[in-house]
């Protein structure tokens, strides 16, 4: 596998000689130092360019990089629609391992660059001092904010509610309903909740990471075991269990978060909603 040296002048050579090339930034992980080094790690690369056009008439010019095992163009694709707002990126896995996701960035939207990384950008090739000094890189913008009462609030609400639809499609026998529920919208709470009691943990001075895949780190072991055995659905008994292991871990959390915010937890009206889940257990079956 090539080393990050390498694959840094890798990334340079080509816009140090392309007179098209004006300016090369890093940004994401690598520029990260509260995130561990690993070879998974992307490289998270933009080229600012005078124009964009040539380059994408040709990806022959990505050859440089080495031998691809598979490249996305997203905003060539029509399956998902575009979001860049006129940019164009690559997505490149090589057979060493390495991967780089290549932006082009015209050169007007600079600015716009500078706001969207949130302080997690390094310009590492300036041509004509197009950029500012930029900041220290941080992850300070994506650190846990404290949830204001109106979120806690809503949190608690949302959580309980969708538990419904998890319950009745469970007992209709529409697994993939209910299923869905639970995973995109229940769980999605508890790993909220679960997230603002990392933040206070700490003092919010964290970030649980994208997907929260760093949450591990600021939950005991027995919060950690039933968190993932909420993953194990295959059956709809092992889906019923991990319905009401959520609301258990749920509400031991949300209560240990309203304590340490001196917020209220509505334990009488959400223990009225698992009465219900629990009278639903199986009741079309």
């Amino acid at each position: 596998m090539r080393t990050e040296k390498e694959m840094m002048e890798l990334i340079l050579a080509p816009a140090r000689h392309d007179v098209r090339i004006r300016a090369v930034a890093i940004e994401g992980s690598r520029t990260n130092p509260n995130v561990p080094t690993d070879r998974f790690q992307d490289y998270d690369v933009s080229y600012f360019v005078t124009e964009m056009e040539s380059f994408m008439a040709d990806d022959s010019w990505l050859d440089i990089f080495g031998e691809r095992i598979i490249m996305q163009k997203p905003e060539a694709m029509t399956l998902y629609p575009p979001d860049l707002g006129g940019w164009f990126s690559y997505l490149m896995i090589f057979t060493d391992g390495n991967r780089i996701d290549l932006t082009l960035i015209p050169l007007e939207d600079i600015g716009k660059y500078i706001d969207g990384e949130k302080g997690l950008a390094k310009v590492i090739l300036d041509k004509d001092d197009l950029f500012p000094v930029l900041p220290t890189p941080t992850d300070t913008f994506y650190h846990i904010n404290k949830p204001s009462v109106e979120y806690f609030s809503e949190c608690c609400n949302e959580f309980w509610w969708v538990t419904t639809y998890v319950a009745k499609g469970l007992a209709r026998k529409e697994f993939l309903y209910a299923a869905d529920h639970l995973h995109l919208y229940v769980r999605n709470e508890l790993l909220r909740m679960l997230s603002w009691k990392a933040g206070i943990l700490t003092d919010f001075s964290v970030s649980t990471g994208k997907n929260h895949k760093y949450l591990e780190k600021y939950t005991v072991p027995s919060e950690w075991e039933q968190l993932l055995s909420t993953y194990d659905i295959s059956t709809y008994e092992k889906c019923w269990n991990a319905l009401f292991t959520t609301t258990r871990l749920f509400r031991e959390t949300a209560i240990w978060v309203a304590g340490r915010l001196n917020y209220k937890y509505p334990d009488t009206e959400y223990k009225k909603v698992e009465e219900y889940l629990r009278s639903n257990i199986f009741k079309l079956s």
